[in-house]
This record gives structure tokens, C-alpha cells and sequence, in this order.
């Protein structure tokens, strides 16, 4: 390769810097040589899409830790799939921010886990079911319920459906929930985002994935809003924050560290909207992006 060309993960953010609909969206944010909290998504920033974990960033992490910052996971995953992942990457935060902030997670050295639930929010998803049912009566439903236990009306190889049920649609509609997910394997996924636009869907949050899928939480409630209690419980300001993702479910994380003051690192395989709205951009998840981060956070830039 020649000095002058690109490597693929160059060319994405060199690309991602050209999608920013704003002046200032990809200004260079001073970094604070303080010690802050930093907010990891999982999927596609952390692991590939075969669950391996990327490139260095196990020694990333160490490293990150070392020099003194607070490192942490905010997932869209349910708990039960997040426990053998920190176990893998060495991480044993105070907090854990899981289902799409519906769910925060504190050290329990009681708890088998060694975590337990700190703040649980659920709503009752008996209107958004039977909406989604009309539009999407082939799809694949699983809820997951205030104490982990998920209930679910058909398998997909994507789901983890340990202590789960497999029930009716009605039944779901009967218990309050604090996530639904939503596959629709017979749509790619801009048919399928176009659909979920046109829906309709109130008082709730929700978000698409890169797939046919579609989660859905309480309203008002996503990572940012879980993140921001977390921030004030360990004392971080607003500015000493930083976030890696690279999925809508991190649009509001990234809108929580930016309009704080903190940094926003989107991943070079994003969507366009993430790359917007992102402060920084870093490589793919192929080639190491949020290990790049959380080594030049360690060296204090």
C-alpha cells in the first residue's frame, strides 16, 4: 500500500466526516486529561458479529483502567447475555446499563452474578403489541420482564432464550415489560425501518437495529437517560464523559455526552445518522476502532 492510500478504515471515517449535516459535527473536542467515564455499546463496537471479540480490546481496556478511568457497558442486550461478555473483556464496573437503559445493574457481591438490579423501568405493552400485531403478523415477538425472565412466541438463532418462555401473543400483553423486541425476517431492513416509521408507535421508545429487529422500552427511557443517573451516582461532570457505539439505540447516548460537553465516538461501519451524530469517528469494529479510542484516552489525548 502506498503512503498516500487509504486504508478501508480511513476511507469509512474519512467518508462518515463527509455525512455530518452540521459545520461542527466533527470539530475536534478538546480531551480532558481528567478521569472519565466511558460508556461501551457491545455489538459491533466490542464484538463482531460471530460474538469474537475485537481486536486488542481486552488490553484496551486495561490500559484505560490503569490510567485511571471508569469504564463501563451500555448495551441494548438483556443481562443474561451480558454477564459471560464482561467476563470475557475483564470488566467489573460499579453499574451496568442494559436492555436499552430500561435496566441498570449494581455490583452485588450477594448475587450470584455478582450483579443485581439497581433500577428497573417497565411498561405495560398490551397497545404497542396488538398496533404491531396488525402491521406485522408474521413477526417474531419476545418480551423480557422486570426480573430478566423473557417470554417469546417463535425462535430465532439471534435470541438467547435461556430462563425463557415460549407463549401466545396474548400472553405477553398481560405483564409488565421493561423491553420488547420485535424480527421480521421476510423484510431487509429498509423496507422494514420504513414500516416501523409509518406505524406509528407512542409512548414508547424504541429504535431499529441493523437487521429486520426493533426494540422497544418505556418512554423517555434509552441509554442516555440511564447514563445521565449513572453519571450523577459516581460524581462525573457532564463534560467528563466519553461514548463508543455504532447503532441507532446509541443516537440518545450520543446526544447525552455531546450536549454535555463530552465526546461521542461513532464506529466506521455505522449508519449514516450515527456518523452525524457523532462528535469524533473511529475505525470499523474490524479494524480495532474502539481499541484505537480507549488507547489514546490512556495516553491522555
Amino acid at each position: 500500500m502506498s503512503e498516500t492510500q487509504a486504508t478501508p478504515a480511513e476511507a469509512a471515517m474519512t467518508q462518515a466526516r463527509g455525512h455530518a449535516s452540521h459545520g461542527t459535527a466533527y470539530a475536534e473536542v478538546a480531551a480532558s486529561t481528567r478521569p472519565v467515564l466511558v460508556a461501551l455499546d457491545i455489538d459491533g463496537t466490542l464484538l463482531h458479529e460471530d460474538e469474537s471479540l475485537s481486536e486488542g480490546i481486552v488490553e484496551a481496556i486495561r490500559g484505560a483502567e490503569a490510567a485511571g478511568h471508569t469504564l463501563m457497558l451500555a448495551t441494548g442486550r438483556s443481562w443474561n447475555t451480558v454477564e459471560r461478555i464482561m467476563r470475557e473483556l475483564g470488566l467489573e464496573p460499579e453499574y451496568v446499563v442494559a436492555s436499552n437503559g430500561a435496566v441498570v445493574l449494581r455490583r452485588d457481591p450477594a448475587d450470584a452474578s455478582g450483579y443485581a438490579p439497581y433500577q428497573v423501568e417497565t411498561f405495560e405493552p398490551a397497545a404497542v403489541l396488538t398496533l404491531l400485531r396488525e402491521h406485522l403478523p408474521d413477526a417474531r415477538y419476545m418480551v423480557e420482564r422486570p426480573d430478566g425472565r423473557r417470554m417469546y412466541t417463535a425462535d430465532i438463532p439471534e435470541w438467547e432464550l435461556g430462563r425463557a418462555q415460549q407463549v401466545p401473543l396474548e400472553a405477553m400483553m398481560e405483564v409488565a415489560v421493561s423491553r420488547v423486541v420485535v424480527v421480521s425476517p421476510r423484510h431487509d431492513n429498509g423496507e422494514f425501518l420504513r414500516l416501523v416509521e409509518g406505524i406509528g408507535l407512542h409512548q414508547v421508545s424504541y429504535s431499529v437495529g441493523f437487521s429486520s429487529w426493533l426494540d422497544i422500552a418505556p418512554d423517555g427511557v434509552n441509554k442516555g437517560t440511564a447514563l445521565e443517573q449513572v453519571r450523577t451516582w459516581l460524581g462525573f461532570a457532564p463534560a467528563d464523559v466519553l461514548v463508543i457505539g455504532d447503532g441507532r439505540n446509541d443516537l440518545e447516548m450520543f446526544a447525552w455526552a455531546r450536549n454535555g460537553g463530552g465526546r461521542a465516538y461513532a464506529m466506521g461501519q455505522s449508519p449514516r445518522e450515527v456518523l452525524d451524530a457523532a462528535t469524533h469517528v473511529t475505525a470499523t469494529v474490524g479494524d480495532g476502532g474502539a481499541s484505537r479510542v480507549l488507547r489514546e484516552l490512556a495516553r491522555g489525548r
